[in-house]
């Protein structure tokens, strides 16, 4: 079957089990602050917002009554020293997702990233994995004025592609994925695999539970 459609992909938790690396940059800054390392699960419910959220609700978290005194905006900054170099040290593609990227091509989409994570971890992360060339465009959580949930960040991002709203869909694990592709007047897949509370499908035009899935239930989306 033949599409001209574009897929847009979320990252972290869509494309890339990111949760290994960001955690362990995590338990390093609460080290820093002399405080006990949190589990990786604790981490997986800060990861889609970017990493101005995910520092605000470390801080919730660990220090929620102030007495640590951790400062955001350094921290912020500690958070990109530390993740920028090991952004793929533990990291992987989710299974099946080279497969899949391949199979959408040879359908005729269009390919593009929206994350909220920094543009260049994100190509840095791309072309680790020999990705970078599969994608028209890259949008990520600094390359706009506003970043996901706000849909201009998925219009910007399908704009760069060359594409439409109407004959995108837009591949995320998190709220702000599905809640961009909506203001963006394009179609959202729910990528049940990843991080994100399953009751999220509800929010989304269709979902799949496996990347090898995507192909087919993306097209279903724009038939």
């Amino acid at each position: 079957m033949t599409q001209s459609g574009l897929a847009v992909f979320d990252m972290d938790g869509t494309l890339l089990d990111s949760l290994p690396d960001i955690a362990d940059c995590v338990r390093e800054i609460l080290a820093s602050h002399g405080q006990p390392p949190v589990s990786d699960a604790v981490v997986r419910g800060m990861i889609g917002n970017g990493v101005q959220a995910l520092v605000e609700t470390l801080i919730r978290t660990v220090d929620p009554h102030g007495q640590i005194g951790i400062n955001p905006d350094e921290t912020v900054q500690q958070f990109l020293r530390l993740y920028m170099p090991r952004a793929t040290r533990l990291s992987c593609l989710f299974p099946g997702t080279e497969d899949a990227l391949e199979t959408l091509r040879a359908q005729g989409w269009q390919l593009a990233v929206c994350t909220n994570k920094p543009e260049a971890a994100a190509r840095q992360i791309l072309d680790h994995f020999g990705l970078t060339s599969l994608f028209a465009s890259i949008g990520g959580g600094d390359s706009f004025p506003v970043r996901k949930p706000n849909p201009a960040h998925l219009l910007g991002t399908i704009e760069l592609a060359g594409g439409h709203p109407a004959s995108t869909v837009m591949i995320g694990d998190m709220m702000p994925d599905l809640l961009a592709a909506k203001g963006a007047s394009a179609r959202s897949l729910f990528a049940a695999w990843g991080y994100g509370n399953p009751a999220f499908a509800k929010e989304a035009n269709g979902s799949a539970a496996r990347m090898a899935d995507v192909p087919e239930k993306a097209a279903a989306l724009l038939a």
